[in-house]
């Protein structure tokens, strides 16, 4: 069966979705002939082979709103649909919303919603009757959690359409990974508690919250992990609450020191306040250490990963008081957090394993693939 996956990026460009699209069609490439369609941020088109998938850049003139504008990609997607048995489209992405739809593609059609469009609600005006149209015309919409759903302001009428595929983590590249005590190394005091976050410095990550938070907390340190347009600002909010000693700002790490952040943590923070956070893989990279989290209650995929009272505790977003209480909780109750730990463990080797995962996907294509059959 041929399989043709198509997103805005792909690796080696970093974030969330691309690595998605990435493990699902290297964990598929013995099972299924599978290609990727993308576009370049800015430049011409480009064929390349990454890490044995077949992958095209279609020529763009730039990315505005997010999105790249490639005249390009639409000849690209014709073309290359009429030879796939289903297109599997990642969204949100306007341009690939409107390739297929004229296209003239008349094979199985596949959707993963990975988050509503949150920012850029002046152009929903103009995007939503093609979205629309697009949802009406795929076969199944893949969603990692029910509360992409739930929370959705565009999905409920789509909801006997939707699967839910969580996205899958390769435990055994963790289990492989050397641990090294590379935030202990970095702690003022050595029997202080070490708390992590890692992500992009914007926003909706909700970082300003945590640094707010720690003002109200003893015995712990926050490693920040990540860089972004809000470093500046955040690093002055530290310094004018005299929390230097406290919470340190360790920039982009490389996947090796990341790993091993992970695996030296006591707690693990994502402390997100809007919808743009719409899952949270970084909660799974540090379940599969065992380390409890603290999440948001988000109307997105967020709770739903590590769910409150079980792995972890969720917190309302925004709310520093709250946030700090649920830090206070488990730094000082060891046993309470060794429990949690335990079962993020548990949850992430029963629920989000790639394998576990790569399986449900296959099945769905086959499923699909046998109604074209019939």
């Amino acid at each position: 069966m041929k399989i043709l996956q198509v997103n805005k990026l792909y690796s080696p460009h970093i974030g969330g979705i691309e690595r998605v699209i990435q493990d699902i069609s290297e964990g598929l490439s013995d099972r299924y002939d599978i290609e990727v369609l993308v576009c370049q941020p800015k430049g011409r088109t480009a064929d390349e082979v990454v890490n044995g998938i077949k992958v095209r850049r279609s020529g763009s003139i730039g990315t505005y709103f997010s999105m790249p504008v490639s005249i390009p990609f639409l000849f690209h997607f014709r073309k290359m649909a009429r030879a796939a048995d289903i297109v599997h489209v990642h969204l949100p992405f306007p341009l690939g919303d409107l390739a297929c739809l004229l296209s003239g593609y008349k094979g199985k059609v596949v959707v993963s919603w990975h988050s509503d469009i949150v920012k850029q609600k002046k152009l929903m005006t103009f995007y939503r009757p093609v979205m629309n149209a697009f949802l009406k015309r795929a076969d199944c919409i893949f969603v990692a959690t029910e509360g992409h759903i739930k929370g959705s302001c565009y999905l409920k009428p789509y909801a006997e359409k939707c699967r839910i595929v969580p996205y899958g983590i390769d435990t055994g590249a963790y289990e492989k990974a050397e641990k090294y005590p590379f935030l202990t190394d970095k702690l003022s005091c050595r029997s202080s508690k070490k708390i992590l976050f890692t992500g992009r410095l914007v926003y909706y990550k909700g970082i300003d919250v945590l640094i707010r938070a720690m003002n109200r907390t003893t015995d712990c340190e926050l490693f920040i992990a990540g860089d972004g347009v809000l470093r500046d600002e955040l690093l002055k909010e530290v310094k004018k609450a005299g929390t230097e000693e406290r919470i340190h700002f360790m920039g982009v790490l490389s996947d090796r020191d990341l790993k091993a952040a992970f695996s030296d943590c006591d707690i693990f923070v994502l402390p997100s306040v809007a919808s743009s956070e719409a899952f949270g893989i970084v909660q799974m990279e540090a379940m599969v250490y065992g380390k409890p989290v603290i999440n948001t209650d988000l109307p997105t995929g967020v709770p739903y990963v590590s769910p409150d009272g079980y792995s972890g505790i969720t917190v309302p977003p925004g709310d520093e008081e709250k946030l700090a209480e649920a830090i206070e909780n488990l730094v000082h109750d060891n046993e309470l957090r060794e429990q949690y730990g335990k079962n993020a463990y548990s949850l992430v080797r029963e629920k989000y394993e790639m394998n576990i995962v790569n399986d449900k996907i296959s099945n769905i294509y086959e499923e699909l693939a046998g109604k074209a059959g019939k």
